[in-house]
């Protein structure tokens, strides 16, 4: 089903959200997208990493289909310009559109906050991510360079970002 066939609601996550929100988390953040796979230890620990309106989430007919999260990269005054994100979208959601549209919502709920730059980081192991950010208009800022050994292989990190200035 597409979008065209489907309601979406972008929202702020609220309490409520928590056990969908780690049930997607579990199914995204794998040995190909993340240094570790996430796995919560408990609807408090989420609630404390992830506290309600800390991420947009996408609610598909009534049903929580991704995210993305949003914080502060430093807590410094002179950083408070940028705003780092992630995104996650359940597996079987995927390639409907969601995403682009989380990502659309995520730069004009930063654009009223007064951030200038988005960030975020992604494995070169994850290749069709980096192809998804480039398209929303992210731009590679930086390479570390074999950051993690994953699965026995040597993985970069890579650093984008979107400037909401142009």
């Amino acid at each position: 089903m597409n979008l065209d066939q489907q309601t979406l609601t972008i929202r702020l996550s609220t309490m409520k959200d928590a056990q969908a929100l780690m049930d997607i988390d579990a199914l995204v953040w794998t040995e190909r997208t993340a240094p570790e796979p996430m796995r919560w230890t408990s609807r408090e620990a989420f609630l404390r990493h992830s506290p309600p309106a800390s991420q947009l989430v996408a609610e598909a007919d009534g049903i929580v289909c991704g995210y993305v999260g949003f914080r502060d990269p430093t807590g410094l005054p002179a950083h408070s310009h940028v705003c780092e994100i992630n995104i996650a979208v359940h597996p079987a959601h995927q390639r409907k559109g969601i995403g682009t549209r989380l990502i659309g919502a995520a730069k004009a709920w930063a654009a009223g906050q007064g951030k200038r730059k988005l960030r975020l980081r992604v494995l070169s192991t994850n290749p069709g991510a980096v192809r998804f950010y480039l398209k929303c208009g992210f731009v590679e800022e930086g390479r570390l360079v074999r950051e993690y050994r994953i699965g026995g292989r040597e993985t970069d990190e890579i650093w984008m970002a979107y400037f909401l200035d142009g």
